[in-house]
């Protein structure tokens, strides 16, 4: 019998049940215990023991399931997630703290790290939080930060049950949605398929630009057992291109002739399972030819460089520009100036869940269950890839673990929707973690130069910004960021003479895309960096210099745009006052030592516009009432682990005048859910907040009118009726009584807001963004001057919310986002071909987070929901500048370039010894 499918009996104890398979030579437990034993509580995230998601206990200590081979756990006791809480006294206490701390968001590392908590449990009931980072340092968490994990568990068999709030805005409330994450029963793209689905696996270029040609496929697949079907651009009926940005869209779902990136899409073979599991994708028939590529934008511009598309010349596909006065006149006559270049590489948005789904064909209609963060964009997309009419597609989202921006674009929905329409079956796939890092977006790589003027009084009065942005082979989000990050470079500051330029230049690297700030975090390095040479250099406090330039209610930004209230940047650097003065004493105490270890305090700030740069933005929330008295909310903003379902829930319940453990939540899916917009650029608490405002106040004016009660009565929705209390009056609508409507409502909202924009001239003045949201934070560091080293110590993170929502889930925003701030400052940079998984790749463990002290701010927004503005774009963009200029603090030395890795640390220090 070949090696390979030999199979032989193992039997071992699965959370208390004793159970047979019959794995293969090899198999891993972790595609035991998922695929022949339905534990889909068990995640995987790398299928390398890398990430930690998949871990188990066996016989009580904790393993990567998918570093062990299923016949190793013979005899033994195999303890998952979704075993432990059905009984496990420990698992169930836990459970409950992890969700009164927030400390699950995506959820998708959640199982991981319960198992791996309660094993430590079992040893030490009352852990520290050193013995927690110990114990759960393996697993890789991108959305918390940690924080929030570390106290969930420090508490866990300590503190009691939180006090229950009936969730009206401000409430701390927990995640509504947040049982299925800490019980392994959330369902992400992997956990969804039939179990007689086919397996799709696709094949990609080797190179970063090839010509290739297809050999005798036809031939290969009557030679290849177990393989159904072939997916070539032949297959596609309507057109080969796709993009998010209609007007840029460049991006084939199969490669013609010659790819534009390592990792592009040439085809796919669809197959039945067993046949795919080792499925050799270099069989496949295909013959590649290395071409020249260009990687960085310099090359890129270069006399001789292949062009990338027709018509883009030079690979600049779009520029974006922002002026008001004159800067070059300000800066030629300004008392002081400072100038710098900085550069930024590709960050990878490393969410702990693969692209992942399937499709099939019921009745005619090919639906789609795939992890995303906009599902109407991926219906306008597949209409028109696979030539069908749109009310013959439905695309059904599944749980998403993790996002960040990458999920906004196709990745697995078009190969699977073709593939169940050729086959006529369902079809499934899960992209492998090095797959996922070559083929999705990335954060766009930066070269940035900038110079600022100001008084000798500390006034700024010119800034010149120039921005090349390396946006990979294909549109993507380019346009954004180009557009986006001109109108940001300022920072949150007043400035009279502006000029801001950013490109977006075409080279053979992965699309840069949509990741958390569309390129602000990239130039906010550029000008917090300088503000703190600026502020030095004219013997200024440079938390004073900031609040000196800081914007104010009725001042111009630099598009000349005025608001009336909401601007709340120097209510956070105020707040930030009493530890910048603390630390920066602190510090100064702590250097008096002689040693190579020197601590330094950073400080930065930034803003964001909340939703789509002066372009139509609008959400539509739908909610109704049953004629027994179910109350349901269709709430189609993806939840990506922010927290939308329970924010957009709390704020509909309010309007209404309700508790909000009264709604029964719809989530996004097309065909019963109205479009609440894209998950990306801050904007669903806002827009889609405002829409839920919108329709819950509709639905009561409809239920105060029918009863003739005045605007402050209150009401109760009880099984069948809804009773309406006006003072001393008391009125009941029998709802059996009411018509019905088809969907079996008697009563209904349905609202839509869009946020009040006004276009860009060609200066760029005009109105942006309905509002900003606005963040200071400081950092203190330690340096090792001899290693290089860079521990950051603690963080103190001051974010203007307009109103908190849900403060709980505020701070987990704070807290995640400064994570990858992090990453970003110091360890993360994507190199294609050599950080292809998450070994080579890093991204920040637990043990690299310090405390995190979060002062939530609450400047009230003229167009939130109760005030209230975004928040998960904004929360990294100080962070790495505040990093950088901490380690300034600390070495005298300025990091032009991130991440700020020990080698470029040490020759900044060199540099400096030697008096360059």
């Amino acid at each position: 019998m070949d090696k390979q499918v030999a199979q032989t009996m193992t039997k071992f104890l699965l959370n208390d049940q004793n159970v047979s398979v019959h794995p293969r030579v090899g198999e891993r437990l972790s595609h035991t215990l998922r695929e022949a034993l339905g534990q889909r509580d068990v995640k995987i995230g790398c299928d390398a023991g890398d990430c930690g998601a998949c871990t188990v206990l066996i016989d009580g200590a904790p393993v990567c399931a998918c570093l062990t081979a299923t016949h190793q756990a013979a005899g033994r006791h195999v303890e998952t997630l979704g075993g432990m809480i059905q009984t496990d006294v420990d698992a169930l206490r836990l459970a409950e703290s992890f969700q009164d701390h927030g400390a699950a968001q995506c959820g998708i590392c959640t199982p991981g790290m319960m198992v791996s908590a309660v094993a430590l449990l079992r040893q030490t009931p009352a852990p520290s939080s050193d013995q927690v980072k110990d114990a759960l340092g393996g697993v890789l968490c991108r959305c918390t930060g940690y924080r929030k994990i570390i106290d969930a568990v420090v508490t866990a068999n300590a503190s009691p049950p939180s006090e229950q709030h009936d969730g009206t805005v401000g409430s701390p409330i927990r995640r509504l949605d947040g049982v299925n994450k800490v019980n392994g029963s959330e369902t992400f793209g992997d956990d969804v398929a039939p179990a007689d689905a086919l397996v799709l696996r696709v094949i990609r270029s080797p190179f970063a630009r090839a010509g290739f040609t297809f050999g005798d496929i036809a031939q290969w697949q009557a030679q290849t057992p177990g393989i159904e079907a072939v997916l070539t651009p032949a297959d596609i009926a309507g057109k080969n291109l796709f993009g998010v940005i209609p007007a840029f869209a460049d991006q084939p779902v199969f490669a013609e002739s010659e790819t534009r990136f390592r990792g592009e899409a040439v085809a796919a073979v669809v197959g039945q399972a067993d046949a795919m599991v080792d499925f050799d994708v270099t069989s496949f028939p295909v013959k590649w030819s290395e071409l020249p590529s260009v990687q960085s934008v310099t090359e890129a511009q270069s006399k001789n460089a292949p062009q990338l598309h027709p018509g883009r010349d030079n690979n600049l596909m779009c520029a974006g520009f922002v002026k008001q006065g004159d800067a070059e006149q300000a800066l030629a006559s300004a008392d002081v100036w400072v100038e710098g270049r900085f550069q930024t590489g590709f960050v990878e948005h490393a969410y702990i869940e693969p692209e992942a789904g399937y499709a099939e064909v019921i009745n005619g209609r090919v639906e789609v269950h795939a992890c995303t963060q906009a599902p109407v964009m991926d219906l306008d997309a597949l209409e028109i890839i696979l030539g069908i009419d749109r009310k013959d597609i439905r695309i059904v989202p599944t749980g998403v673990g993790g996002g960040f921006g990458s999920k906004l674009d196709l990745s697995v929905q078009p190969y699977l929707a073709l593939a169940a329409l050729k086959t006529g079956k369902p079809v499934r796939i899960t992209y492998s973690r090095t797959e996922s890092m070559q083929s999705t977006t990335k954060r766009h790589p930066s070269d940035i130069l900038l110079k600022i003027g100001a008084t000798h009084d500390g006034r700024i009065t010119g800034f010149d910004f120039s921005g090349d942005f390396n946006t990979g082979a294909y549109a993507s989000w380019g346009p954004t960021v180009s557009n986006r990050v001109p109108v940001h470079a300022s920072g949150p500051y007043r400035i009279p003479n502006y000029r801001a330029e950013a490109r977006a230049i075409h080279t053979h690297n992965p699309p840069s895309g949509a990741f958390r700030g569309f390129g602000v975090p990239q130039s906010a390095i550029a000008q917090e960096s300088l503000f703190d040479e600026l502020a030095d250099k004219l013997g200024i406090d440079r938390l004073e210099f900031r609040l000196l330039n800081a914007l104010e209610d009725n001042m111009p930004t630099v598009c000349g745009q005025v608001f009336e209230q909401g601007v709340g940047i120097k209510a956070c650097l105020e707040a930030l006052r009493p530890a910048w003065n603390r630390e920066r004493r602190a510090v100064r105490a702590f250097n008096k030592v002689v040693t190579v270890h020197k601590r330094g305090v950073g400080i930065a700030a930034g803003w964001y516009g909340c939703g789509n740069t002066s372009l139509p933005n609008p959400s539509t929330i739908k909610a109704g009432i049953r004629c027994d008295g179910t109350l349901v909310l269709h709430q189609g903003a993806m939840d990506i682990g922010q927290g939308a379902n329970t924010v957009i829930s709390q704020v509909f319940a309010t309007a209404l005048g309700i508790s909000v453990h009264q709604l029964q939540l719809v989530g996004a899916d097309t065909d019963v859910t109205p479009d609440a917009g894209k998950t990306s650029a801050s904007r669903q608490t806002y827009v889609s907040g405002n829409a839920a405002r919108l329709s819950g106040e509709a639905m009561r004016a409809d239920i105060l009118k029918r009863v003739n009660a005045s605007a402050t009565a209150k009401l109760e929705i009880g099984e069948g009726v809804i009773r309406v209390t006006d003072g001393a009056s008391e009125h009941i609508i029998e709802l059996g009584a009411l018509p019905q409507d088809d969907e079996g409502y008697v009563l209904r909202s349905q609202e839509t807001y869009d946020p009040p924009t006004k276009p860009l001239d060609e200066n760029g003045q005009g109105v942006p963004y309905a509002q900003f949201g606005y963040t200071a934070q400081l950092v203190v560091v330690e340096v090792d001057t001899a290693l290089g080293t860079v521990t950051p110590i603690k963080f103190v993170a001051a974010h203007d919310v307009g109103k908190a929502i849900n403060p709980m889930l505020v701070e987990g925003q704070v807290q995640g986002g400064i994570a990858q701030g992090l990453g970003m400052a110091l360890m993360e940079e994507y190199i294609p071909g050599r950080t292809e998984n998450l070994h080579d790749y890093l991204i920040p463990t637990m043990g690299d987070i310090p405390p995190i002290e979060t002062l939530i701010i609450e400047v009230p927004d003229a167009h939130g929901p109760y005030g209230a503005k975004g928040l998960g774009e904004h929360v990294l963009i100080p962070t790495a500048p505040a990093i950088l200029n901490a380690i300034k603090d600390a070495t005298g030395a300025r990091l032009t370039q991130v991440p700020a890795t020990p080698a470029r640390v040490r020759a900044a220090i060199k540099d400096l010894t030697h008096g360059n």
